[in-house]
């Protein structure tokens, strides 16, 4: 909502630049999608780490109903 709200500040103060603003973002995200799927692997695989170092201890510790 704030960046919408900014956009049209700006949009009102200089409506060439909010209009390039609109055409460029979309263009931006496409551009950053790839770095964000890589962002999620790479999160999934240091959490699959993390759940293998952490097995011994959950097995040790039993079912929580005891």
């Amino acid at each position: 909502m704030m960046s919408f709200l900014v956009w049209l500040v700006l949009l009102f103060l200089c409506w060439p630049l909010a209009l390039l603003a609109l055409v460029l973002y979309p263009l931006a995200w496409v551009i950053l999608l790839p770095f964000r799927l890589i962002g999620i692997g790479v999160e999934a695989v240091f959490e699959l780490l993390r759940a293998v170092v952490m097995l011994p201890a959950r097995i040790l510790r039993g079912s929580p109903g005891r």
